[in-house]
């Protein structure tokens, strides 16, 4: 699949008729999850039956698309199997009892419901709700391909304002001119004294972008603290503060976004191969010292950005099991302990002193290069005949390190 996405320019009450419709797909989606809650043993069948129920009962059920209440429906279904797997798999701890949804923020339409016009770069949308004829503000190009490829329509509801997303069944790899080989190959060691460090000995620098505006987020929450009244309705100057203070996450999250597919970018582009470790970020942040770091840091969008332009380009990503990566020996595989705090890799085996981060994406690349039927080198990295030539076979192409150039 590919998104498309652009901003929608309208009148208030159209925005109005959006936000409607979106408090219709909660409502649906509430009812169906209750419903599974009360009749036991029902099944997907029987959710969707409900829903035509729903719709000759409520007039503004009946008013939204039909295929957007299915897709209601599907929410529902999808976090009711998602509980269903989890206790099957007997994953430790929480299952993932499925939610009433209290934020919900698209509606998301099917091959109905909705008219592209792309000739005046405008999207009418023609159910019950009267939302109308909306322009579409982006500098994507509407005519490179075919109405038929478009799969769904979603709504999108932002701090800042309302966006649609145009789904394609389209392959980006189709779209995407294949890169030729460039013969290189790294790995990258994520942390927090560094965003990565890689296996050719450079290193980027941690952005903290929630770090850096922690204090004006602050003065954001205290302001509209002060404007909160509890068991009121909440005026306009509340509502103000709190969107100030919201849009100011939304830029942060932005700003992360950006960074790391600007490095997964690059790192894609000069690499044929790129290595990376398959952290449990999920379990990493139950750290309570070192949680809001790990999520400033944003760890888990380079890997999917990584992954995602691997794909569109061709090239290899590999992720290893971070086991011991930080406390081996990448020349003579010595198990050596460190704390948090010792940022050097000292060994008694002669190689050089190393940084940590740098020893471990040294220990990444060997990983992922080891154990591939043969196709390898056999010595993949000799530290301590230092600088000396890296070579991997992969096919056809052979992967160096910077130092062989």
């Amino acid at each position: 699949m590919f998104i498309l996405e652009y901003q929608l320019r309208g009148k208030e009450s159209q925005f109005r008729a959006i936000d409607e419709s979106i408090k219709t797909v909660q409502f649906v989606r509430n009812k169906c999850l209750r419903y599974w809650e009360d009749q036991k043993g029902i099944g997907q069948k029987d959710i969707y039956k409900y829903v035509t129920a729903l719709r000759k009962e409520f007039s503004f059920v009946k008013d939204l698309n039909s295929t957007a209440c299915q897709q209601a429906c599907e929410r529902t279904w999808t976090a009711i199997l998602k509980f269903y797997t989890n206790c099957k798999k007997q994953i430790p701890g929480k299952k993932g009892y499925p939610k009433y949804s209290k934020r919900t923020r698209s509606v998301e339409f099917k091959k109905s419901g909705w008219k592209l016009n792309r000739n005046t770069k405008r999207i009418t949308f023609t159910d019950g709700k009267n939302i109308g004829e909306l322009k579409l503000i982006g500098s994507r190009d509407l005519f490179y391909f075919q109405q038929w490829q478009i799969q769904r329509v979603r709504i999108i509801r932002r701090v800042n304002n309302y966006f649609v997303q145009l789904i394609l069944k389209l392959d980006p790899r189709d779209i995407t001119p294949q890169l030729e080989p460039t013969k290189q190959c790294v790995a990258i060691d994520v942390g927090l004294k560094y965003f990565y460090a890689d296996s050719n000995g450079e290193t980027v620098e941690c952005p903290k972008y929630y770090r850096k505006s922690e204090k004006r987020l602050n003065k954001l929450n205290r302001r509209k603290s002060k404007k909160f009244k509890k068991g009121q309705k909440q005026s306009k100057n509340y509502i103000k503060a709190r969107k100030k203070y919201a849009k100011r996450h939304l830029k942060i999250s932005r700003q992360r976004e950006e960074f790391a597919k600007e490095k997964a970018l690059r790192l894609i582009q000069s690499n044929d191969l790129v290595a990376y470790e398959d952290l449990k970020v999920k379990n990493l942040v139950r750290n309570k010292k070192l949680a809001k770091s790990i999520n400033d840091v944003a760890w888990s969008l380079l890997r999917k950005w990584i992954e995602y332009f691997g794909l569109k380009y061709g090239r290899l990503t590999i992720a290893v099991p971070p086991h011991y990566t930080t406390s081996d020996c990448p020349s003579c595989g010595k198990r050596v302990k460190k704390s948090l705090s010792t940022r050097t890799h000292i060994c008694d085996c002669g190689i050089p002193v190393l940084d940590r981060d740098y020893a471990g994406s040294l220990n990444i690349l060997k990983k992922a290069t080891s154990g591939h039927g043969g196709s390898w080198s056999d010595e993949i990295l000799d530290l301590n005949a230092w600088g000396d030539s890296t070579s991997i076979l992969i096919g056809s192409n052979t992967c160096q390190s910077k130092s062989d150039r």
